[in-house]
């Protein structure tokens, strides 16, 4: 259901979300994002599941009734399951989308693991390598 509901929501013509999406397929900064990626039993608006960063766009109905607390309790369910959120308003994607970019990039790059795994292991405590003063 979920991932039926996912698919749908690809198709919507949001345009924050468009507009974002534009920038963040082609891999800024080496990351990979999804779209209307299911986690749990949310629809992430998108996710560089790399960084565990959730990032959602929140158009101003995000600003009525009880929302605020739904969006905290969902926030509070994907922190259990290691994941931050990055909430953006709507507004500002359609303002300064090169800022919102460069602030999604710096957000994933703070949340991703001092040593990469495409690098091979980490060194061993000791350990020497060639080309290395001993």
């Amino acid at each position: 259901m979920a991932i039926a509901r996912a698919r749908r929501e690809r198709r919507s013509g949001n345009l924050p979300e468009v507009l974002l999406w534009r920038v963040l397929r082609p891999r800024p900064g080496g990351l990979k994002f999804r779209r209307q990626h299911p986690i749990d039993r949310y629809i992430l608006d998108f996710a560089c599941l790399e960084a565990r960063l959730a990032i959602e766009i929140d158009g101003e109905a995000h600003d009525r009734g009880d929302r605020a607390t739904r969006d905290a309790n969902r926030d509070a369910r994907l922190s259990d399951l290691g994941f931050r959120t990055l909430r953006i308003p709507a507004r500002d994607v359609l303002s300064d989308l090169d800022a919102v970019l460069r602030g999604i990039v710096s957000a994933c790059s703070a949340g991703r693991p001092l040593h990469q795994p495409s690098a091979g292991p980490p060194p061993r405590s000791g350990e020497i390598f060639l080309g290395e003063p001993s």
